[in-house]
């Protein structure tokens, strides 16, 4: 059954990932016809200085976003 990793900017609420998770579910489900049961959903946060785009820290990017 499907595994779906998620990477994500540390700090984001469960009430968020609890929404995202069954959204996601919820498409797999529909378009594998596979049972909610048999998704598995990972979310793997990273604080923001750990990602870099174009050789710049997203830190420096979006220092407005968390």
């Amino acid at each position: 059954m499907p595994l779906v990793r998620i990477e994500l900017w540390a700090g984001k609420s469960k009430d968020l990932k609890d929404a995202i998770s069954k959204d996601v579910t919820d498409v797999l489900v529909k378009h594998l016809g596979c049972p909610p049961e048999g998704v598995t959903i990972v979310f793997d946060e990273r604080p923001k200085s750990d990602w870099y785009t174009a050789g710049k820290s997203h830190v420096e990017l979006h220092p407005d976003k968390k």
